[in-house]
C-alpha cells in the first residue's frame, strides 16, 4: 500500500508496506425509515447546479477563501514537494521502552524489502534487535504527515505509526487520581498473589470479539417475539470488603487455573521424550 525508501545515514533501503492487521467483521446496521421501514439512501447533491454528482466525478478542493477553492489532484499529491511522501526518514534510534504504547503505537504495518535493499534491511533488523533498540522516523501516508517507529518483529521490520505529542491529551483533572491513597501492605500482598494466580504467556488465540454473536442473539430473539434480560451489573467491592474480595479472587484463580489445565490434552510420551 506505499512503496519508497527507508534512509539513515548514507544508507537507503527501498520497501514496500503492508498492513499488518484488518478489521474483523463488524456488525452493520441499515438506516430507515421511520414511516416505511425501508433504507434510506444518501445522495451526493451540489446545491449550485442543483444535481446529483456521480462519486467518480467529485474533486478535491481547499478553501482559499470565501467560495473559493484551488483544486487538488493526486499527482499534485504525488509531486508534493515534502521528503517523507517517498521515503521513510529515520531521525534517531531509542530504546525500546521509551515509548509508551498505550498512548503513542497507532496502526502497523510490515516493511518489507525490494531485492536489491536485502542485506541493509537485514542489516538493520538485526543491529535494532541487538541493541534493543528502535528506529523513530517521519513519513508521509494517508493526506498527512505521520510520525513512526521501526522495529523488528520475528524476522521482518514493523512500522508503527505514532500519534503526535499534541495529540496526547494530559491526564490532569481526573479527580479519581487526585490526592494519595494509603495501600494496606497485607491488600499489597493480596493483590500481588492475585496477579501471579493470572499470569500467564499472552497468546491471542485465547480470545474472541464477542460482539457480534451477541448481536445475532438479540437479532433472533427479536425474529421470536422473545426479551432479552440485561446481565447483572458488575458489583463494586465496599472498601471494608477488599481483603476478602482479593483472597476469593486468588482462590477463584487459583480454582479456574487448575480446570484449565486439567482439561488440556495431555502430550503425547513421543513428543514429550523429543523435547527432552
Amino acid at each position: 500500500m506505499w512503496k519508497g525508501i527507508v534512509s539513515f545515514g548514507m544508507v537507503s533501503i527501498p520497501i514496500r508496506l503492508y498492513n499488518a492487521t484488518e478489521s474483523s467483521a463488524k456488525v452493520s446496521f441499515r438506516q430507515l425509515c421511520p414511516d416505511h421501514r425501508s433504507p434510506i439512501s444518501y445522495k451526493r447533491w451540489c446545491a449550485e447546479g442543483d444535481h446529483e454528482v456521480a462519486y467518480g466525478e467529485i474533486l478535491k478542493g481547499f478553501e482559499v477563501g470565501k467560495d473559493r477553492y484551488v483544486i487538488i489532484d493526486d499527482k499534485d499529491l504525488d509531486n508534493m514537494p515534502l521528503a517523507t511522501a517517498h521515503s521513510i526518514d529515520i531521525h534517531e534510534f531509542v530504546p525500546r521502552d521509551d515509548i509508551e504504547p498505550g498512548l503513542y503505537f497507532n496502526s502497523a504495518y510490515y516493511v518489507e524489502p525490494e531485492e536489491l535493499g536485502r542485506k541493509p534491511y537485514h542489516l538493520l533488523r538485526t543491529a535494532l534487535e541487538t541493541t534493543g533498540k528502535m528506529a523513530i522516523a517521519k513519513i508521509a501516508l494517508r493526506d498527512r504527515e505521520h510520525l513512526a517507529a521501526l522495529h523488528p518483529t520475528g524476522t521482518a521490520l514493523l512500522m508503527n505509526t505514532l500519534h503526535w505529542p499534541d495529540e496526547i491529551r494530559s491526564a490532569e483533572g481526573l479527580k479519581g487520581l487526585e490526592g494519595e491513597v494509603k495501600i494496606n501492605p497485607k491488600e499489597l500482598e493480596m493483590a500481588k498473589a492475585l496477579v501471579e494466580s493470572l499470569a500467564d504467556s499472552f497468546d491471542p488465540s485465547r480470545y474472541k470479539d464477542e460482539y457480534r454473536e451477541a448481536v445475532m442473539r438479540v437479532v433472533q430473539a427479536k425474529i421470536d417475539g422473545e426479551v432479552i434480560e440485561a446481565p447483572p451489573a458488575p458489583q463494586t467491592a465496599k472498601v471494608m470488603d477488599l481483603m476478602e474480595a482479593l483472597r476469593a479472587s486468588v482462590d477463584a484463580a487459583k480454582k479456574s487455573r487448575a480446570s484449565r489445565e486439567k482439561a488440556q490434552p495431555a502430550e503425547p510420551k513421543k513428543a514429550r521424550r523429543k523435547a527432552s
